[in-house]
């Protein structure tokens, strides 16, 4: 049996902005100590299912159901699914004897974070997204190891960031600049503009850097295009090289002079460790929180805002091209936005987890 001294749980499911932090700091944890040991607790259906075992982490699964927002009788049987989760994962808790639970946000977290204060054990929260989620906020309520991306937007809450994949946290965009643009098939010269929408694109991203790309070539813009897995491909052309998918976004990085995305926590926080400049062009869902993670990034000079409804190819190559034309903007911006990342977030975060351990 393992130690219970020498194992952790990680709560993470559902989306890879909530996936992702947790298996980075997974592997910021064996650099610290390859005796730890690390389980992954997420829910049946979500991308932890297809990432956790690619990273070769054992998982356990379990019902996980989101929390209530209300407590009308139409949310009886909500309440009635996070009573079982939060018993499954009581058990699975039982089973592993960690020293610390870890929970990233989500519908995974909440009945994690519940069964771990039901069996005294430690607990950590991270949030990622400037607005917190209704399972962080119960998280907070349960422990005074609380940690943030941006801002201390829970109580006891410091700022650390997001734990980035160490390619991209180590990632140095000037000397690894002219090998990526080869591996990418980029020219070694010029203006390179990176457009991408997450592994699934985003239609409106797609539709106006079309619309734009005339205007952007004849300026001498090359643009790297990642429209999705589950869009058709549009044709290359001069100065325009689409791809569904970038598996190695460090080279993206690297390549580009300029970003065009939206704004998931995730992204904010891999372009400031980077230094890379980018236009946020926000998800306008949810609670609005794409648009308040990219806002401390543009208030400290790392990017612009761009409306999704306004988000036309013209609209974008204007803002394009008053960017890559305007002498020194793109450097400055790079600077501005690399002050306002977080490098070392995962490191940091794992200093706290064997902290938390060891007390």
């Amino acid at each position: 049996m393992t130690s219970p001294s020498r194992s952790v749980v990680l709560a993470a499911g559902g989306t890879a902005g909530h996936v992702e932090p947790a298996l980075n700091l997974a592997h910021s944890l064996a650099q610290v100590d390859s005796g730890i040991h690390i389980t992954v607790l997420g829910g049946r259906r979500g991308l932890e299912n297809i990432l956790v075992p690619a990273r070769g982490l054992p998982l356990q699964t379990f019902d996980a159901a989101p929390l209530p927002r209300t407590l009308s009788w139409s949310d009886v049987k909500r309440v009635a699914q996070v009573v079982r989760a939060t018993w499954q994962a009581r058990r699975l808790l039982r089973s592993q004897h960690p020293a610390v639970v870890v929970g990233f946000g989500g519908y995974v977290a909440a009945p994690v974070y519940l069964a771990a204060w039901s069996l005294s054990i430690p607990i950590v929260v991270h949030e990622a997204n400037a607005r917190p989620g209704i399972a962080n906020r119960l998280g907070a309520r349960l422990t005074r190891h609380v940690v943030t991306a941006a801002q201390p937007n829970l109580p006891n809450a410091q700022v650390l960031g997001i734990p980035l994949n160490p390619r991209i946290s180590g990632l140095d965009r000037s000397m690894m600049r002219d090998s990526a643009r080869a591996a990418l098939g980029l020219p070694r010269e010029g203006t390179v503009l990176l457009v991408f929408g997450g592994s699934q694109g985003a239609q409106r991203l797609n539709a106006a850097v079309l619309a734009a790309l005339p205007g952007l070539t004849a300026a001498g813009v090359t643009v790297l295009h990642a429209v999705g897995r589950a869009n058709p491909l549009p044709p290359p052309a001069s100065g325009y090289h689409p791809v569904h998918y970038l598996d190695h976004m460090e080279q993206a990085y690297a390549a580009a002079d300029l970003a065009v995305t939206r704004a998931g926590a995730l992204t904010c926080a891999e372009l400031t460790a980077v230094g890379l400049p980018a236009i946020y062009v926000p998800l306008p869902i949810g609670n609005g929180e794409q648009r308040l993670n990219a806002l401390p990034v543009v208030q400290a000079g790392g990017g612009v805002l761009l409306d999704d409804a306004q988000c036309s190819g013209e609209a974008l190559q204007a803002q394009v091209l008053d960017l890559v034309q305007t002498p020194g903007r793109l450097d400055q911006m790079g600077r501005a936005a690399h002050t306002s990342g977080h490098r070392d977030a995962s490191a940091a975060l794992a200093e706290l987890v064997v902290s938390v351990m060891n007390h």
